[in-house]
């Protein structure tokens, strides 16, 4: 009797696996309807703006914008100075399809939901993705300001996703994760930006699920395992990037010491202070990125 109830319970957790991804590709499918409503336009490459970074999507030419509340059933972004909208249209000579502003995973959405925007992107066309985040330094040697080319990540979020059924048509079971963040992209930025004047740094970032900020402790254990900023992003849209077959450039802003290293608590003020005063140079690495890089 025992073995017969395990067998219904496994059972009906395969039933629903399979029907939320059924809704799933539902909506992306009519999410994409939706927007090929509006426009033939194919997009070449994904960008994913995070905080203090929104505004260069008002730098794209021929703009079109689609916000996301427009889109059926598709997740909305809640957090200030996110404009929760894809911006299409070019710049730098390539085509583009921006997220100003991205939807977290503490806004109460499963991992899975929150990446479905990165399916759509690909649907769309995209083939390349840039994205971006603002991060809490933990290496004592990036200070407030620093640009760190993310080289790897720490997944501590307590979810991934790609759990549940897998989705064949995007890509494989099991995906490599070896070179999520491309080294090729990451060293040819590099020496152009150093060309520029511009010092890029090499980090790896931790992602925690947020929305409160680290402790301490959980920071020195961030440093102990290898991390070099931490964060509440980037991580599930870069493993549905791999699992697409999508390659990969992170770019994190520095915009605070992270808890601990400063006798001084953390606010989102901080934050938003530093990325705007260092977004003239994250606009030219991402300039320089689009022209020459990607």
């Amino acid at each position: 009797m025992i073995n017969i109830k395990k067998q219904g319970a496994c059972q009906n957790v395969r039933i629903r696996a399979k029907e939320r991804k059924m809704k799933e590709a539902d909506m992306i499918q009519k999410c994409e309807a939706r927007i090929r409503e509006r426009t033939a336009f194919e997009p070449e490459i994904g960008l994913i703006l995070g905080s203090g970074l929104g505004d260069y999507a008002d730098r794209i030419e021929d703009k079109i914008c689609i916000p996301y509340s427009d889109l059926p059933d598709f997740p909305i972004s809640t957090v200030e100075g996110h404009s929760g909208q894809f911006v299409m249209g070019e710049i730098c000579g390539k085509k583009v399809v921006a997220m100003q502003g991205r939807v977290h995973y503490y806004e109460g959405y499963s991992q899975r939901m929150i990446t479905l925007p990165v399916r759509l992107m690909k649907k769309l066309g995209v083939r390349k993705m840039v994205i971006t985040n603002a991060a809490g330094g933990v290496n004592k040697a990036f200070e407030p300001g620093t640009l760190m080319l993310l080289s790897d990540h720490i997944n501590y979020s307590g979810s991934n996703p790609l759990l549940g059924e897998n989705m064949e048509e995007f890509g494989p079971r099991f995906p490599d994760m070896s070179d999520t963040y491309s080294g090729k992209y990451r060293e040819q930025l590099k020496r152009l930006a150093a060309e520029q004047g511009v010092a890029l740094e090499e980090g790896v970032y931790m992602m925690f699920s947020g929305p409160c900020y680290e402790t301490p402790a959980e920071v020195r254990m961030a440093r102990v395992m290898g991390a070099d900023a931490v964060g509440m992003s980037t991580v599930p849209e870069a493993i549905v990037c791999a699992h697409m077959g999508v390659p990969v450039l992170g770019i994190s802003c520095i915009t605070n010491y992270a808890a601990g290293i400063l006798d001084q608590p953390l606010n989102h003020a901080e934050v938003v202070e530093t990325a705007a005063r260092v977004k003239e140079t994250f606009v030219k690495v991402l300039d320089l990125a689009l022209t020459k890089v990607l």
